[in-house]
């Protein structure tokens, strides 16, 4: 801190989320999945964990020879030093302490770059596999590299719609966690907890601009990063030949409202209306969220509206943000006032009116 050592302790065990699901280092079989979305980083390290304290970080991480170990950013060095093996990994693009991660196990590799030069890593579980209920299915890694053949161009469309990659790497680590439950955005190097399906691929992706680059200032904005990264998955598929991101938007709200399980119902709660966090990761802030954008895109117009979309990253590249900053921009770049549009699709519950918007 400031040039100096800070002291830290390590007390208690971990902790559940609010939401019981689990995160931090997670053992596995042959090493540790570790995601820290949003508060499991300080059960490793320590860390001021907020996401608006972005910094450096350089990972030396030990493991058994034979196993590897990633982190975000570029490999610096890999050495065997008696019977472990070193892994030094450099992060020189600041991220939050949520985006930080030191996977490792047993993985086949295969490092290279991106047809414009941006270095990848690439990290593959040979026990991965598409989860179900025990018995599991077989292992399928080759699966998981032929899903993993998507990024290239999920980078080139987010590069056209957005701007340029905001870091030095792009990545993934397809681990086997059947505990787990979820995949995350670790910066640079999303990991997935199972053989992950094209679009989850995709929004860990978009994510790389919407929520790790431009960021939330706090959780309740949840939205700004997760219906980002849905709708980004939606304009995906519109761009090649698949369902267009109207036709998603119009199966949601197709959708009827009901106040049954209200709190994983898609209009209920509303986005900025979570009553807590156990809300924080459930439908509405995911597709509500995106329903919100591909709304908005429709007012305003695709001129518009991916000019706001250009301009928000552009502004906020490597900083954080709030839900009023992107109604601000919104209404700059549009000329209309928006105040009651984002009312309804943000803050009030239950599915909105046909017209009202």
């Amino acid at each position: 801190m400031n040039g100096k050592a800070a002291s830290f302790t390590r007390e208690g065990d971990h902790e559940l989320d609010p939401d019981e699901s689990i995160e931090g280092w997670i053992p596995t079989e042959d090493g540790a999945f570790v995601v820290n979305e949003p508060q499991g980083s300080p059960g490793w390290y320590p860390a001021n964990d907020t996401p608006k304290d972005k910094a450096t970080y350089d990972f030396v991480i030990s493991v058994p020879k034979g196993r590897e170990a990633l982190a975000n950013g570029k490999l610096v060095a890999n050495f065997d030093r008696g019977e472990h093996s070193i892994w030094v990994w450099r992060a020189r693009d600041p991220l939050a302490p949520y985006l930080s991660t030191a996977t490792n196990g047993e993985f086949e590799t295969r490092f290279g770059e991106l047809p414009g030069g941006l270095p990848q890593y690439n990290a593959v579980d040979p026990q991965t596999r598409r989860y179900t209920p025990p018995p599991f299915r077989p292992p399928e890694p080759a699966l998981a590299w032929e899903r993993l053949a998507a990024q290239p161009g999920a980078v080139a469309l987010f590069e056209e719609l957005y701007g340029d990659y905001p870091f030095e790497a792009i990545g993934a680590i397809v681990d086997w966690a059947p505990d787990v439950f979820y995949a995350l955005e670790s910066q640079t190097k999303p990991n997935y907890w199972q053989v992950p399906s094209v679009s989850t691929i995709v929004h860990e992706i978009a994510h790389q601009w919407w929520g790790n680059s431009v960021t939330l200032t706090e959780w309740p904005d949840i939205w700004l990063n997760e219906g980002f990264a849905t709708w980004s998955t939606w304009i995906y598929s519109e761009r090649t030949g698949g369902p267009t991101a109207r036709d998603e938007f119009d199966a949601l709200y197709a959708i009827p409202p009901t106040e049954e399980e209200a709190y994983q119902d898609l209009w209920f709660p509303a986005p900025l209306n979570l009553s807590g966090p156990e809300e924080l990761f459930h439908t509405p802030v995911y597709d509500r969220g995106a329903m919100t954008l591909q709304a908005l895109r429709e007012k305003v117009g695709d001129e518009v509206f991916f000019g706001i979309l250009r301009e928000w990253y552009e502004e906020n590249a490597g900083g954080n943000v709030t839900t009023a900053d992107f109604v601000a921009l919104a209404e700059e770049e549009s000329g209309q006032e928006l105040d009651e549009f984002f009312e309804i699709w943000l803050s009030r519950d239950g599915r909105p009116e046909p017209g009202s918007w």
